[in-house]
């Protein structure tokens, strides 16, 4: 598939960043949809006083304009093997989460990397990847860091999490759809339970896991039925497991190229913009992250 709306991404100069500018470049060339590169400056007359001298302010604007400039040339790079694409920048002055979120409503979807030059090293998801991943109204991708053209990394496929509600259904086309563009296999991961058995069941002999396989495995494939007849390219491995789909899924996708999740699922309550299971790989998953966001 291809369209139209843009696919739009952050850029700050940080290493991150610039590995989620080289991420989507790629995405929006295999989609054949336009990149939109957007730099956000923090307006220094909010923490500077009087006498502030007005040079840095320009050097300042003067180091980020030159950021975009070399974000655009990454970008135009890293998607020349997959195809020419419409590269366009923008500079802004003002705070980089309400200016995002405003540019989001109109992109297929936001790239971020986890962290940027203001964020602590410290830290595991940065501010503003973690606000744009709660509140962004579209497709959100977390890109911890990409191997470089000369490097060899993430040979795998494309990872999803599926959990059997009718919210996956919008996760699992975008996952079909990402592992369609880049041409790899479709690994389908469904938890039984999101809950611990050896706690929930403490006081149990024994849990019959058979059945509750044979109860995931129709789940799972009723979820998948379908998609499959609509990409035929596509390889599906079906993975069921017990519980801890967090876990399950860091391990399924730890040389992917793509882990695909949903931004709450069966334990979410509806006023939930982020669940757990997506919180928890946006700390702790390897490879870029997919947040699909649920109906």
């Amino acid at each position: 598939m291809t369209g139209s709306l843009p696919i739009m991404v952050g850029a700050d100069g940080s290493a991150m960043s610039l590995d989620a500018v080289r991420w989507a470049a790629e995405d929006a060339a295999r989609r054949r949809a336009p990149l939109w590169i957007v730099s956000v400056l923090s307006d220094p007359c909010i923490y500077c006083g009087p006498g502030f001298p007005s040079s840095l302010v320009v050097d300042r604007e003067t180091t980020a304009k030159a950021r975009l400039a070399e974000a655009a040339a990454l970008a135009a790079d890293a998607a020349k093997e997959l195809g020419a694409i419409t590269v366009r920048t923008e500079f802004l002055v003002g705070a980089a989460i309400p200016a995002l979120l405003e540019r989001a409503a109109t992109a297929r979807m936001v790239v971020l990397g986890l962290r940027g030059l203001a964020e602590f090293s410290g830290g595991l998801v940065g501010s503003v990847a973690s606000a744009l991943a709660e509140h962004a109204p579209c497709l959100v991708a977390i890109v911890r860091g990409v191997p470089s053209p000369e490097q060899t990394g993430f040979p795998g496929g494309v990872v999803v999490g599926v959990d059997g509600t009718r919210s996956s259904e919008s996760v699992i086309a975008a996952a079909f759809e990402e592992a369609s563009l880049r041409g790899v296999a479709l690994t389908a991961v469904h938890a039984v339970t999101d809950f611990s058995v050896a706690t929930v069941f403490a006081n149990i002999k024994e849990v019959d896991w058979p059945t509750s396989a044979s109860t995931g495995d129709m789940a799972l494939a009723e979820s998948l039925a379908g998609w499959s007849q609509q990409y035929p390219d596509v390889a599906v491995r079906k993975v069921v497991v017990k519980d801890h789909p967090a876990q399950n899924l860091i391990r399924h996708a730890e040389s992917a190229q793509l882990l695909v999740v949903g931004s709450h699922g069966r334990g979410g309550f509806a006023g939930m913009l982020l669940g757990s299971t997506s919180r928890t790989l946006m700390h702790k998953a390897e490879c870029p992250l997919l947040i699909v966001r649920s109906a």
